[in-house]
Formats: C-alpha cells, structure tokens, sequence
C-alpha cells in the first residue's frame, strides 16, 4: 500500500519580517508571474527610458567634443548627428530582426553562442554586463549633472547623491516589475513630453525671428591647434560619444519574456516606438543647441568670460531650457526635474536587463546559479542587488564624474552589437540553406517563398547592421582607448574568463555526481553519535532525536579535555540516567575533531563499514552578533566531520529566546514534547526560563534506548 500526500503552502503575509515587508512588499506566488508582464505602454518606459535618456548627455556630449576645435568646428554638428540617426535607424531594424528570431530573452548572447560558438558568445556576455554597470553610472551621474545645474549648492554632495539614488532605484526594482513600470512610467513621459515642447517652442521661434539664445553663446573658445589626422579623429571622437544615443537599444531584445502576448509583436513595437522617439530628440536637442549657440567645454575654463571658479558649467539641457523659456521659470524647473528622472531612472533598464541575463547565463552554466533564482516579487533580486553594489563602487572610484565615466562607456554595447550582429548573419545564411526546395503543392511553395523573402530581407539588414556597427566600434576603440576604455578592454576578457571558468566547474561537478550503474543501496551498519559537551537541554533534544530515529547503535560521545569536567559529565550522565551509552574519548591536545574521526575508524575495522549519523545540538538566535557568541565549535567540528567518508551531520536547533524575532514565538519545548503532540509550555517573560530536570527514562524511553544501544 502507497500513501501520496499532495500539500500546499501558502505564506503568511505577516511571516517575513516587518522592514522586508515595507520597503519590498508581500511575497508573490508564482501564479501571479502572468500578473507582472507588461503591456507595450508600461514595457516602453521600462526597457527605452536608457535609450530615451541618452538624448540628454548625446548631443551634449558631441558639441563638446567638436568644440576642442574651436566654435568653426561646430559646423560639423549636422552631419555627425546625421550618421548617429541613420547609425540608429540601422540598428533599431536589425535587432526587430534579433526579436523575431531569439524571442527567449537571450538576445546577443543567445545569437553569439548559437550561431559562433561558446566563446563569442560568453565575450558578448561580458561586454553587455559591463555595459550594464556603466549605464547605471553614467545614467546617475548624468542625472546628478542635472540637478546640480539647476542647485549648484548641491554640488559637494556629488557621490553620495549618486550612490543614495543607486540605492533607490535597487529598492523600487526589488518590488517588482509591475511596480517599478508604474513608478518609471510618469517621469519617462513627461520628460519625452516636455523636451518634445521645447523644441517645438524653440524652433517655432526661430522661425519667427526670435532665436533662443543660451547663457554660453557669449563665450569665446580656447580652440587648440591641430593637424590634419587630428581633425579627422576629432570629428570621430565627437561621433564616437554622440553614439551613446544608441545605449539601450538591445534592451528591448533581452526582455521579451517580459512582454504579455504576443511578445515578438509587442517588443518590435516597442522597440520601433522608443527608436522614433530617440532620433526626434536626439536631433531637435542638436538642431535646438546649435540655433542657442550652446558652448559646452570639456574644460569650463577654457570658456572665455566664463568663470570657472564660480560653480560647475549648466548642463547642455540646463541652457536649451534656461534659453527657450527663461531661467527660473516653471517650464524651465519641469524640464530639469523630468531630465534628472528620466536620467535616473535609466538605470532602470540596466536592472532589468543585467538580471535577465544572469538568469540566461546562470541557466547555461555561465554564471552562479543563485542568479536565476526569482525573490519574493517574482524578480531576480540577487542579479538586482549585484548590479547595484558594482555601480556604486564604480561611481565611489570615478567621484560620479560623467564626464569621466562616459569614456569608458558604448564600448561594451558595440562590441555586443558587432558580434550579435555577425550572429545574425550567420543565422539567416543557415535559414536560406534549409529553406525546402520549391514544391509543387502551391499553398507549400508560396510559404518557402515568404520564408526566403523574410530571410533575405533579415540577411540585408544585419549584414549592414554588421557593417556598420564593427566600423564604429573600430573608431570607437581608437578614439577612446587612451581617454580610460583600456580599462573596458580588461574587464570584458577577465569576466569572460572567469565565466568561462564557472561553467567548467559546474560541468565537473555534474559528471561528478551524475547517477550510473555502479552505485548500490545499503549500509552493513548504522551508528548514530551524539556530540556532548556538556549536560543541557539541547543535548537531551539531541539525545531524543538519535533514540526516535531508531539507528542499529547509538552513543553519546565526549571529547575530554579536562579531567574535572569529564568527571563531571559522566556523574550528571548517571545521576539523570540517560538512556543513552556515553563514550568519553581523552583529548590531551585539546583537538575536538581528530579524535572522533579516529573513533569512527577503530569502531569501523572492529564492527564493519557503517554508515555513521553525528547529532550536533545548535542554537537558533534572533540577533545577528550572537551567531558570533554561539556555535562557533559546532561548525568547525560539522564542516570537518563532513570531509570523512560515510558521515553525515544532522544539527538539532535548540531555539533561544531571541528567535521569536524570526519565528514569533519562543521555542522551550521539553525533548519528545513536540513528536509526542504535547504542547509547549506559554512564553515567559525576560529572565524567567522554564527550567525542568530531565527525570528518570519512562518505559517508553527504556524500551527504546534498550533497542538502540546494544
């Protein structure tokens, strides 16, 4: 007769504690996962507010570069914006493409490694972790940038601002994604609202004759002399960081699952939404700065008449607003309020995709396992707070500088979109190779012929996207290598090594323990041993254990280190007459573990191989420091026994007054009260324990221990 027991557990809301509860929420069950997935209007702030943000710091970042030349240099504006837009526009259409084919959520990871191979794939693993960390950084600092532009007496709170919104935006992404879409949702759309506005309002008065003009157009330039070859890699350089409107777009390809249905229909759409968007502000803030006479220096001392000592420099978007609707104005605090969010809350992009990844690569073996596990709120919390420790340390090392941090950035992102797009190549050729021959079934041969279509349409646009995207990385690499990206091009193989090395470890360790033929069941004995230090209560919960548990042999034993106190011990022992054999083994070096192994081996060579049971009593505390006051020799003496064969370790918590914190309650139950159904007796207040003898064995106990010590 078999007995099948189906449970369900359902968690008390009021079981996890009280601060966990407030800041995350209440746990979700997996049921409710369908619950979080998005819809195309809570999805775009979600995965395009990096992409959208990026037109904040993109065109500032590409003025100021041309500027090093001088203000002729800005002649050079237009078409340098031009290659960045049609860049994007290239780029939006491969990865439509990249969703329509990998829809599980792996994007250039998943490509690379399908289509060249583990290596290619784990390095595009690296380069888009990287990435993540960085747009975390420079999304904060870059928001930082805003508000300080706006309250310059803000200004020595630099890193610490930084740090404590990285904290933030960890918090609100903890509570899952359905929460953080409605948090992110209202900045994302009143900034892409509000920076739509300024640049009708600021174009509309051009065209009537009244330019805004910015605070610095007023500034002269110290421009530096330069050669030839060195204008050309100027212009690259300013296209180089004006590419950093093209950070985010991969996003959308790595979050599909988190999509309602139909995801592929729902991610193109947003994708295509967020790319319309960017290239609209990217090229009206351009257009909009140049018509301002917007002077933005990597150096603000080489602004002429500018004073350098007064305060930071405003922000490219602190002037367009100050220009178009004046400083001071309502519209012109909405504007930096709605940048700062936006730019914040970038990050937010990161924090979905670096989690889905590390979930991906945790499932393939690349990464900690702990990675693909969901929290409470059905989000890969570890992936979250992971991300949010190595942001923060990179903005304490950089003192949150954007200016600084925004070198080391877009390279990891090209390096991803080269190879993914190679992938991509790769993929459609394998397509057109196993598309069926023509059929003479007419219905058959009109689908291979949509099917080829597809294909050669999806090998044209990635084939460019490749083109394109490797020429970039190439003039990214040469213009930024020397300004800090070296320290990129040693992070990615490091990380791609270290990964690499994860998953050989955990491919051994599966052939390790996987099930063959040659294991075999059963033991010649069982010999359970009760550690004993000295006579306490979570000693006879132990004792009470190895006698229920009913093993072949079962015996207390006692490493002496002192003569006085085994003496002792063993005077207690018959004095409450446990029902229980106690061994007391002399330790003159005062060694607790070598002695026990060596009592397990001579009890082996006399009565055989048996299969050996330690029970170690140990105590469940409320309060972290006391995990350092309790248990210390407990856990030596587990983590050593463990290492000799045939032995297993089975702790009995004995559970301190401080444990109601975990457990609400107190735990004073006698041994055998619990298995017996007896009921614990009430709490107590603070320094009235419940104290009993053991008293004399019961028949019952005779009987039993009769059994097990022979």
């Amino acid at each position: 007769m078999s007995l099948a027991v189906t449970t369900e557990y359902r968690q008390p809301s009021d079981e996890a504690p009280l601060a966990k509860r407030l800041i995350i929420g209440d746990a979700l069950t997996s049921e409710q996962l369908d619950e979080q997935l998005l819809p195309k209007k809570r999805a775009l702030p979600i995965f395009a507010s990096d992409a959208l943000s990026s037109v904040a710091y993109a065109p500032q970042e590409l003025l100021m570069i041309l500027l090093i030349g001088g203000t002729a240099f800005l002649a050079f504006s237009p078409w340098v914006a031009a290659g960045v837009v049609a860049l994007l526009i290239v780029v939006v259409a491969s990865y439509r493409q990249l969703i329509k084919a990998y829809p599980s959520g792996g994007g250039d990871y998943e490509v690379a490694r399908t289509n060249l191979g583990e290596v290619p794939g784990v390095v595009v693993a690296a380069a888009l972790l990287v990435d993540y960390v960085l747009t975390v950084a420079v999304s904060v600092a870059s928001g930082v940038d805003n508000i300080i532009s706006a309250i310059p007496e803000l200004n020595p709170g630099r890193i610490e601002m930084a740090v404590g919104f990285v904290i933030l935006i960890v918090i609100v992404n903890l509570r899952g994604v359905r929460e953080a879409s409605f948090a992110f949702a209202v900045p994302t759309y009143v900034f892409v609202g509000s920076v739509a506005v300024m640049i009708v309002v600021g174009l509309t008065r051009t065209l009537l004759g009244d330019p805004p003009v910015a605070s610095s157009a007023e500034f002269a330039v110290q421009a530096e002399s330069l050669t030839q070859a060195a204008v050309i890699l100027l212009v690259l350089r300013a296209f180089s960081s004006g590419c950093s409107a093209l950070t985010g777009v991969e996003a959308v390809s790595n979050g599909v699952p988190a999509f309602r249905t139909p995801k592929v229909r729902n991610a193109q759409m947003t994708l295509t939404l967020m790319g319309g968007i960017a290239i609209l502000l990217f090229s009206g803030l351009v257009a909009i700065a140049l018509v301002s006479g917007v002077h933005y220096a990597e150096n603000p001392c080489h602004l002429i008449g500018f004073d350098c000592e007064a305060g930071p420099q405003p922000s490219l978007m602190a002037q367009v607003a100050a220009a178009t609707f004046g400083t001071g104005s309502i519209l012109f605090f909405i504007i930096q309020a709605a940048t700062a969010c936006v730019l914040l809350l970038a990050a937010n992009t990161a924090f979905n995709g670096f989690p889905l990844l590390g979930a991906v690569l945790a499932r393939d073996g690349f990464a900690p396992k702990a990675l693909n596990t969901r929290g409470d709120r059905l989000v890969y919390s570890n992936g979250m707070v992971l991300l949010g420790v190595a942001a923060m340390v990179v903005l304490v090392i950089y003192r949150a500088n954007l200016t600084t941090l925004i070198q080391l950035y877009i390279i990891g992102v090209f390096v991803s979109f080269s190879i993914g797009q190679i992938g991509m190549v790769r993929h459609w050729r394998r397509v057109l190779r196993q598309t069926p021959a023509p059929s003479p079934d007419a219905a058959a041969a009109a689908s291979a012929r949509r099917e080829r279509r597809s294909a050669h349409r999806g090998l044209v646009i990635n084939a460019a996207g490749a083109a394109m995207t490797i020429s970039v990385l190439l003039i990214v690499t040469i213009t930024k290598f020397t300004h800090g990206a070296w320290l990129v091009f040693i992070a990615i193989p490091i990380l791609a090594i270290l990964m690499i090395g994860v998953n050989r470890y955990y491919r051994d360790v599966e052939h390790e323990i996987r099930v063959d033929d040659t294991t075999r069941f059963g033991a010649d004995g069982d010999l359970a041993i009760v550690l004993v230090n000295r006579l306490q209560k979570p000693v006879l919960k132990a004792v009470d254990y190895a006698l229920a548990a009913q093993h072949d042999k079962a015996v207390a034993v006692h490493v002496a280190v002192s003569d006085e106190e085994s003496a002792a011990l063993q005077k207690q022992w018959e004095e409450h007459r446990i029902p229980m054999k106690l061994v007391i083994i002399e330790s003159p070096y005062r060694s607790y573990t070598a002695p026990v192994t060596k009592f397990i081996k001579q009890y082996r060579e006399k009565f055989g191989s048996s299969v050996v049971t330690v029970y170690l009593p140990q105590y469940i505390v409320g309060h972290w420091w006391e995990s350092l006051l309790h248990n210390r020799r407990s856990r030596r003496i587990a983590q050593q026994l463990m290492l000799v064969h045939g032995v297993s370790i089975t702790l009995v918590p004995w559970l301190l007054d401080s444990s109601r914190l975990i457990y609400g309650r107190r735990s004073r139950p006698l041994p055998g009260d619990q298995r017996a159904g007896r009921p614990a007796p009430e709490p107590q207040r603070a320094g009235r324990r419940a104290s009993r003898p053991a008293g004399p064995p019961t028949p019952e106990t005779e009987g039993r221990s009769a059994a097990a010590v022979r």
